[in-house]
């Protein structure tokens, strides 16, 4: 059997966006409206004919309307297979209508939690006969449709004039799918609330999880790999795929996971003055704050000009036109910022290429989650990086402690050394990264190369000597030799922030001390992998 014709219809929604209209095209074709409760009502004050379900069992709504539609004569009308001698016989001897379109969609049970409401109310907007029926259609879709979502209304209504009043086994097969990835994604989100909020569970046996497919993307990371973007189905998210696309061409994977990373770290300059974040391979190249929007976006490409070619620039303030001016004066891939202003647009709009994004607001830096990382055989769980060191937590290791000037600009450089690839070092003056060592197997290249970075911008740009010089240096992790901070002193480094931690933190003081320089330990460390 491929085509079934719709003669009866059940509906049961908490979201009646479209209801009315449904119900009034399947009315005009004939179809017998079954319902429950407020759908029931609904359709009523709409003029509709509808049958009550308690018609249907021969028995009321009770206990709240908790059992209303548990009931043989409900799923025997659902899961009878129709073209099976005893399921008809069994349908006959009970008096059992078939039930040929199930439309239902379940208790609000995700925007009660989100809404902060009471344990007993969140335990009521758990949907019990909505996901039997819903199992139940899908399971028999061989002669069952079921309707899980109101933006498929339309979908239904063409299929039935396309059919002269029926369902093909494609359309249904298709509903089916979409009605079990409906209830895994509600169960996962019960057991969710119930292992973590409830029961207080961090890390629970199963870990559930559901999320929407937003769009397919070109490619993933290269060419011969498929990739998609997905969101969490909670709504209370602000990041890229919340953000308004202005112009530009669609997102890559790459650009999803480089812009990403920007916003990560700019998140962190909330409130601050105006600061603009560069990230070239998802590692940050330059970052800066100042007066003006463009002065910082002028500081934080001078730290790295030739990896800022291509790259994903973030900003913690609105654009305006001369920082867009500044920012279109190179080859720029995306733009993300929580607003532009009309020049801004206009000058990026002589761009067409260039991905202009506007965020809804800036990611909470210090917010919770988990973070996933497949490997072979399982997955990898933890927590967000969101640790925070305050001034005083810091301790000062050295004999001469760092000025207030030092500190600033050590705990700037903290805070970028946190989304830099590790093994990580960034030097760092008066608000600007001078320069910037990423992902080497060993933190005295990393500080080597930070060093160079910082010479050739000076070279660059003219400058007497390397912005290191009289800089901040932040390390990661600890230093487990003194060859990496000896390498800080040879570019001129004046005060150190590092973990500590190391069984020769007694070494690395001294050479530190001999220095003279100032140095701090944090008591926390930063691994990026």
């Amino acid at each position: 059997m491929h085509e079934v014709t719709i003669g009866r219809a059940l509906l049961s929604v908490s979201d009646k966006r479209g209801l009315v209209a449904l119900g009034q095209a399947l009315a005009a074709r004939g179809v017998e409206l079954v319902s429950t409760g407020g759908t029931a009502g609904a359709l009523r004050e709409a003029g509709l004919a509808v049958r009550d379900i308690a018609d249907l069992t021969g028995f009321p709504e009770m206990m709240d309307g908790r059992v209303k539609t548990l009931h043989p004569n409900v799923h025997g009308g659902l899961l009878a297979v129709r073209d099976n001698p005893d399921h008809a016989a069994a349908m006959a001897a009970h008096a059992i209508a078939a039930i040929d379109l199930v439309v239902v969609n379940l208790y609000p049970f995700e925007a009660t939690v989100a809404r902060g409401a009471a344990r007993d109310d969140v335990i009521e907007n758990i949907d019990i006969g909505g996901p039997s029926m819903v199992r139940s259609a899908a399971k028999n879709h061989r002669f069952v449709a079921i309707v899980t979502d109101p933006d498929d209304y339309a979908a239904l209504i063409d299929e039935l004039d396309a059919t002269g009043g029926a369902t093909t086994l494609a359309f249904r097969r298709t509903l089916a799918a979409k009605a079990y990835a409906q209830t895994a994604a509600y169960d996962a989100a019960i057991a969710g609330w119930f292992a973590t909020v409830d029961q207080g569970q961090h890390f629970p046996d199963t870990l559930a999880q559901a999320h929407r497919l937003v769009t397919p993307l070109r490619y993933g990371e290269h060419p011969h790999q498929s990739a998609a973007l997905y969101v969490p189905r909670q709504t209370d998210v602000i990041g890229l795929p919340q953000a308004e696309q202005i112009q530009g061409k669609e997102l890559s994977y790459n650009n999803y996971n480089d812009a990403n990373a920007a916003i990560e770290l700019i998140a962190e300059f909330s409130g601050a003055g105006p600061t603009v974040v560069i990230v070239k391979h998802a590692n940050p190249c330059g970052v800066a704050t100042a007066a003006s929007l463009f002065d910082a976006w002028q500081a934080a490409l001078a730290c790295d000009a030739v990896s800022a070619f291509g790259g994903i620039v973030a900003t913690n303030v609105p654009l305006d036109g001369p920082t867009a001016e500044a920012i279109t004066a190179i080859f720029t891939e995306v733009v993300v910022a929580p607003g532009a202003d009309e020049a801004a647009r206009a000058v990026f709009a002589r761009r067409k290429n260039l991905r202009l994004l506007i965020l809804p607001g800036l990611p909470q830096a210090a917010r919770s989650g988990l973070i996933t990382v497949p490997i072979a055989g399982g997955l990898l769980v933890q927590d967000r990086d969101n640790g925070r060191i305050d001034p005083a937590d810091l301790r000062v290791v050295t004999a001469r402690a760092p000025t207030p000037a030092e500190l600033a600009d050590a705990l700037f450089a903290w805070t970028v050394a946190k989304h830099v690839k590790s093994n990580a070092i960034v030097y760092a003056r008066d608000g600007v990264t001078a320069g910037i060592g990423a992902g080497q197997m060993n933190r005295r290249d990393s500080s080597r190369i930070a060093a160079a970075k910082a010479r050739e911008a000076a070279d660059t740009h003219g400058w007497d000597q390397p912005r290191t010089v009289g800089a901040a240096v932040a390390s990661d992790a600890f230093f487990p030799f003194a060859d990496g901070l000896l390498a800080a002193v040879e570019a001129g480094a004046t005060c150190v922030i590092q973990p500590g931690g190391s069984i020769r933190d007694e070494d690395v003081i001294k050479a530190a001390d001999a220095a003279g320089l100032a140095m701090v330990f944090t008591g926390m460390r930063h691994f990026r992998h």
